[in-house]
């Protein structure tokens, strides 16, 4: 893949790296990226070996957000020519078992903030600033937002933050739960291999229905989620990962999942 492609694509042991690739622009998304965002998500959710996804950034941002010159001229067109991959991606991904995790630092802004919301980790580097900020820039939300922040952070402080657009950093953040660890920048890429790293030795499916139980939960009572649960439970039970983490329970020694 050449190095000035929208989005760089790096594979380690299971791994997947969706790496943002327009530094000089902050990785603020335009056309290119969100189509390449899409073909890449695609791709990974067809390939068996894929057990976690990473999403990051070159240069100096995560992502800074919509590439506000797209929507400039043509704001409506401009603006489904963005959201529209990016969303299918982001259902794409929601409904398959490979964790995602973000690996964030410098700025996450916009439709940055949204897509590190909707991943399952997060890890930051200190000194990350993060901002909604649609409403600076005089618009609603997209890639998710209104879905994923309320759930994280509760509906008052997610109506100040969204209607607000001010700025917070990694302690408040992490405070807030919007992420999960906060680590020197020095060694943000060791910790986010570090996690993806469990989660691509682990339990691949059961992975996918837990990260799919939790994120639909809100949506039922409590005998839709008891049926939920019991029905993910038997399809995990036909799994070889399920045989292998049993018989090593009783052997008392680590199991060796395979993701099947």
């Amino acid at each position: 893949m050449s190095n000035d492609s929208p989005i760089l694509l790096e594979r380690d042991d299971g791994i997947a790296t969706l790496r943002f690739n327009r530094p000089a622009a902050y990785n603020a998304i335009d056309r290119a990226m969100a189509s390449a965002f899409l073909g890449h998500v695609k791709a990974l959710a067809a390939d068996a070996s894929v057990r976690a996804i990473v999403m990051a950034g070159n240069g100096k941002a995560f992502v800074s957000g919509g590439d506000l010159s797209v929507l400039r001229d043509d704001p409506v067109n401009g603006a489904a020519d963005l959201i529209g991959p990016l969303h299918e991606g982001l259902q794409i991904l929601a409904s398959g078992d490979a964790p995602v995790i973000a690996s964030v630092h410098g700025a996450v802004a916009g439709a940055g903030l949204s897509l590190m919301l909707q991943a399952d980790y997060v890890v930051a580097a200190e000194g990350t600033k993060f901002n909604l900020a649609y409403v600076n820039v005089g618009t609603s939300c997209d890639v998710g937002a209104s879905w994923a922040l309320p759930r994280i952070v509760g509906q008052r402080k997610a109506l100040e933050i969204a209607m607000l657009g001010e700025t917070c950093d990694a302690a408040e953040a992490l405070r807030l739960s919007m992420v999960n660890r906060v680590v020197p920048g020095a060694e943000l890429a060791a910790a986010t291999k570090a996690i993806a790293g469990r989660f691509a030795n682990g339990p691949t499916r059961a992975l996918g229905e837990l990260r799919r139980l939790i994120r639909t939960s809100l949506d039922r009572d409590l005998r839709g989620q008891l049926d939920a649960e019991a029905q993910a439970f038997a399809r995990c039970a036909q799994t070889d990962d399920f045989r292998e983490g049993t018989a090593a329970f009783f052997e008392k020694r680590a199991p060796e999942f395979r993701g099947r």
